[in-house]
């Protein structure tokens, strides 16, 4: 089964349609919903256990609503914003939370940032507000590795014998997350500009 695209039909073009309320929505704000019980866990009751479970949910619904979009025609241009933005709440929550448990380095949370707010400048001052582009093939990549490392990261914190294995495992995995974030953010760059210059000059023309 394919991990990337999974569901997609051969011969039949995606169509995003106007639906709200469909499955993969629902799955979407699920994935919302896992941020502040994740923090909430981990700040408060310093349960990483059951915040890894929390993690591992969230993780598998952003591979479902993909799945099942795509296999059963549900994909929807609300859904086409929501995604990307739930995945993205999801990672930077998920960071600033372990930055103030002391899980993680304020350099991981920037290293993520970074790239994201120059994006979003970008993207404010061309199209003031959602550019419209498709998820990269990167993308999908640099998410599924930061959505596996994080939870790895998590159960080091656990008092075991695999504590030091999962550490080291989490951050190999992490590091090449964060190397696809950077990748993908220089990709989505010139993908922006292009869009943005090519929507401002037949702006210009057809005025």
């Amino acid at each position: 089964m394919r991990f990337i695209g999974a569901g997609a039909r051969p011969g039949r073009p995606q169509i995003d349609h106007d639906r709200v309320f469909t499955i993969p929505n629902a799955l979407t704000v699920l994935r919302f919903m896992g941020v502040p019980l994740f923090v909430w866990l981990v700040l408060a009751q310093k349960e990483y256990g059951t915040a890894v479970v929390v993690l591992v949910v969230m993780a598998g619904t952003d591979w479902i609503d993909g799945y099942v979009a795509r296999r059963f025609d549900q994909a929807s241009k609300l859904g086409r914003v929501m995604d990307p933005l739930a995945d993205r709440l999801a990672l930077i929550a998920v960071a600033v939370t372990l930055v103030i448990a002391g899980v993680v380095h304020w350099l991981y949370l920037a290293a993520l940032l970074v790239p994201d707010a120059v994006l979003l400048v970008l993207t404010l001052s061309y199209f003031h507000g959602h550019p419209d582009l498709p998820v990269s093939r990167v993308g999908k990549v640099r998410t599924g590795l930061l959505l596996l490392g994080t939870p790895l990261l998590v159960l080091s914190r656990l008092d075991t014998p695999f504590a030091g294995p999962l550490y080291i495992a989490a951050w190999i995995v992490l590091g090449l997350g964060l190397a696809g974030h950077w990748i993908a953010a220089y990709n989505y760059f010139w993908a922006i500009l292009r869009k943005g210059r090519q929507q401002s000059h037949h702006d210009g023309g057809t005025n």
